[in-house]
């Protein structure tokens, strides 16, 4: 995953620590002009290296090669991605002006006695101190994004992605759990205290990803946040086809009008993708809403719990995608 292998980033006064006492211990190892230099070239060495790859570590979201937009939105959702560039490109600026620093100042300290080098040399710490402290904000907001994302679920979106939404208790996490090879297999969103579920099957050797999104798509738009909303947003662009499950007999807890609601609304948002609703239960169909079965227009009737249909259903989510790998050339 894009955010699970970035570094800790340091805080203004840890990395002036660092540079600081690093180049004392390079001055003491020579003497006269030449610890001056050495003491400069070393503390001006750390901090800008380590500024720059604070910058270097995190994926360019300028470019879809680097995050893909449900990793984009998904991590607009839990930070600010706006922000956070103008964070990473301030840090830039604070390496490259270390940079520059050394480069005004290292003449200086070749050709003059030792206490005007020394003049020198302290001179040119106070600005590298200064430089760093004036980004301090924006290492901090760096790690504080960096620990918020590390810990999003590892979903590829490359893989072919079928996305399973209901109301809670319709039996959506049982059918995820009993058609992929990881059982129980979830992560959380910051933004969620509930786990994303997700799963993985093979058909015809090609590896599907499954995922469950509790606390997400199992409640009407407008009981979602603002953040969770946008997390909804990710997802358009990961999912390949819907499958909306319902409970007819609204043992679920929710009246199956209400169900119906949620279907047509995710089928509004999600209208680019193949959307398939299944009526789950049908072990239990006497206890059906007949008045509301015409409403239903199910594209499958399913059990989960008695496994009826549930492999049907999973090849025709499979068909919906139609997916087809990229072959490698050949030639």
């Amino acid at each position: 995953m894009i955010f699970e292998d970035l570094p800790t980033t340091p805080t203004s006064e840890e990395l002036i620590d660092k540079a600081f006492s690093r180049a004392a211990r390079a001055g003491k190892a020579k003497g006269g002009l030449e610890a001056q230099q050495s003491m400069l070239q070393t503390a001006a060495n750390i901090i800008s290296d380590n500024l720059e790859n604070v910058v270097t570590a995190w994926p360019d979201f300028e470019y879809e090669d680097d995050v893909h937009p449900f990793y984009y939105e998904l991590a607009d959702a839990i930070v600010d991605v706006d922000e956070l560039r103008q964070a990473l490109s301030e840090t830039m600026w604070a390496s490259r002006k270390a940079r520059e620093i050394h480069n005004e100042y290292q003449p200086r300290l070749r050709k003059t006695d030792i206490d005007t080098a020394r003049k020198h040399r302290k001179q040119a710490f106070a600005r590298l101190a200064d430089i760093v402290e004036q980004i301090n904000d924006e290492l901090l907001y760096i790690n504080e994004s960096r620990n918020d994302l590390r810990d999003l679920p590892e979903i590829n979106p490359e893989e072919p992605t079928i996305v399973v939404a209901g109301y809670p208790n319709v039996g959506k996490s049982s059918f995820v759990n009993d058609v992929t090879s990881a059982r129980g297999e979830t992560a959380s969103y910051p933004f969620t205290t509930k786990g994303i579920g997700v799963g993985h099957f093979e058909h015809q050797h090609i590896r599907h990803q499954i995922v469950d999104t509790p606390g997400l798509l199992d409640r009407p738009p407008a009981e979602r946040n603002e953040i969770e909303s946008q997390a909804v947003s990710a997802i358009e662009h990961l999912a390949d086809c819907m499958l909306v499950m319902v409970d007819p007999s609204a043992e679920c807890g929710y009246p199956l009008e209400s169900q119906l609601e949620l279907r047509d609304s995710i089928a509004a948002q999600f209208e680019t993708v193949p959307v398939l609703t299944l009526a789950n239960k049908v072990d239990r169909a006497e206890a059906w809403d007949e008045s509301l079965l015409d409403e239903l227009n199910a594209d499958y009737e399913m059990s989960v719990e008695t496994g009826e249909n549930v492999e049907t259903v999973l090849e025709a989510a499979v068909e919906a995608i139609d997916f087809e790998p990229e072959l490698p050339f050949d030639g």
